[in-house]
């Protein structure tokens, strides 16, 4: 019969059609190279994630990635992940200065050789992915010039919250909102702490020296404890929020070295958890902002004071969205390099298909932006004083809390013994920063105050 072909001729045509289709998926598949800067946790936690799951993040994105330079400061140290060690250098620069490398992957942490790192290679035109916190908060507004000066991008998914995916949901699954609040426990190694001790009953020193022997805090561990780690994440995610980079220098920061197991056990009783909270906050229709990490009393019916051990948190409050969750582990190996690969993901995609930007990772969106200063943030207050057990000594501290229009919910006496030194406890109506701590500043004079006193802001996600 005429235009008939045979069975044979059939399987030919269509083995010759896949063999075609085939053919036209390599030619669309990119091996894009990558050179990696750092070898340690996190770098080696990149090199093995991406060992186990290239070839699937390869069909999933029709782009291969191939690591094919990593630069480290020691070549003879031992290490967790097995790099060969034809891949490893000593000198950053051959990494970035490497024509065969498309994407750099920055993962030292620091500021200094860290920055030098990113500039040269936004200088160029080579897009950067970067899990430094330190580094964006500190040169965040002068690295994304770059990158725009340079024609490439920035990614920064891994900087924040580790594998929680908080960057692009703020970036791109809030784009049609306005951030009107988010708080964040964004620091594993306080929240591990403050949920150990309320847990245990136990001291703070204690379980920071648990916390050391377990791997969980650093020593020494300041960077955690005070609240800079925290402070880092928390102006990030407020830059992105609100359009206007923070300046680190501009954030209300406190740690929780002052927070004790009786504070722990007062506000349980009041019916709170205490966690230290990123706040980022819209104040009025000026374009300011409450940008703060401090430890909080949170209610104990609120998500967030359930989140538990290094786990971190992220509430998100959208004027179009309403209130949203991100839980998840907030460091490690394992989770800040699955932000990682998600970043690379991203990068790849735009390297082919030539994309400058989808979404920009930093859009400036309000023509004016300012951090609110920390004196004029209004909050309810829970304030510890260790005062001597005798008459009078309540009226006067009342009495200077409502010279300054301070009004006071409720007072916690603990039954002692006369002329003994015992603790108050008050909860303090909404004031200003700024009034409660003239406030208090009064009240350490008294004769009767034996300690200086505590004073926690209580949230309550209104």
């Amino acid at each position: 019969m005429s235009g008939s072909v045979s069975k044979g001729q059939g399987v030919f045509k269509i083995a010759l059609s896949r063999a075609v289709f085939r053919g036209k998926l390599t030619a669309l598949m990119r091996q894009v190279k990558l050179g990696i800067i750092g070898g340690g946790t996190v770098g080696g936690g990149v090199y093995e994630a991406l060992r186990r799951n290239g070839a699937l993040m390869a069909l999933r994105l029709g782009v291969g990635l191939e690591i094919v330079r990593v630069a480290v400061r020691d070549l003879k140290k031992n290490r967790s992940a097995r790099i060969p060690r034809a891949l490893l250098t000593a000198d950053w620069r051959e990494v970035v200065c490497d024509p065969e490398v498309h994407l750099v992957v920055e993962l030292i942490g620091g500021t200094t050789v860290a920055r030098e790192v990113v500039l040269a290679a936004l200088r160029l035109g080579k897009p950067v992915v970067t899990a430094n916190k330190a580094l964006l908060s500190a040169h965040g507004k002068e690295l994304f010039a770059a990158a725009q000066k340079h024609g490439t991008n920035l990614y920064y998914e891994a900087s924040v919250a580790g594998g929680i995916p908080i960057i692009k949901a703020l970036r791109e699954g809030f784009v049609g909102n306005r951030i009107t609040a988010l708080y964040g426990i964004v620091n594993g190694t306080c929240n591990y702490i403050l949920t150990r001790m309320k847990l245990e009953g136990a001291d703070f020193d204690a379980v920071l020296a648990d916390a050391q022997r377990l791997g969980y805090a650093e020593t020494p561990p300041d960077l955690d404890i005070d609240g800079h780690d925290a402070a880092h994440k928390t102006g990030i995610l407020a830059s992105l929020a609100h359009g206007f980079w923070v300046n680190p220098k501009t954030v209300c920061v406190e740690g929780i070295r002052h927070i004790s197991a009786l504070d722990i056990k007062f506000a349980g009783d009041l019916g709170y958890t205490i966690k230290l909270l990123g706040m980022v906050k819209k104040m009025g229709p000026a374009g300011r902002v409450q940008v703060s990490v401090y430890p909080t009393l949170v209610p104990n019916a609120h998500v967030l004071a359930s989140v538990n051990g290094v786990f971190n948190a992220v509430f998100v409050r959208g004027d179009i969205a309403g209130d949203a969750l991100f839980y998840g582990r907030g460091a490690g190996r394992d989770a800040t390099a699955s932000a990682v690969l998600s970043d690379l993901a991203d990068a790849a995609l735009d390297l082919k298909f030539g994309t400058k930007h989808r979404l920009p990772p930093f859009v400036p969106h309000q023509r004016s932006g300012a951090v609110a200063p920390i004196e004029e943030v209004v909050s309810q207050y829970f304030v510890r004083l260790n005062v001597v057990d005798r008459p009078g000594v309540l009226a006067r501290i009342a009495t200077l809390f409502g010279q300054l229009n301070i009004g006071i919910s409720s007072v916690i006496q603990p039954e002692g013994h006369e002329g003994k030194s015992v603790p108050l406890i008050f909860m303090l109506h909404y004031a200003t920063h700024g009034a409660v701590r003239k406030a208090l500043a009064r009240i350490a004079r008294l004769p009767a105050v034996k300690a200086r006193p505590v004073m926690l802001r209580v949230e309550s996600f209104e």
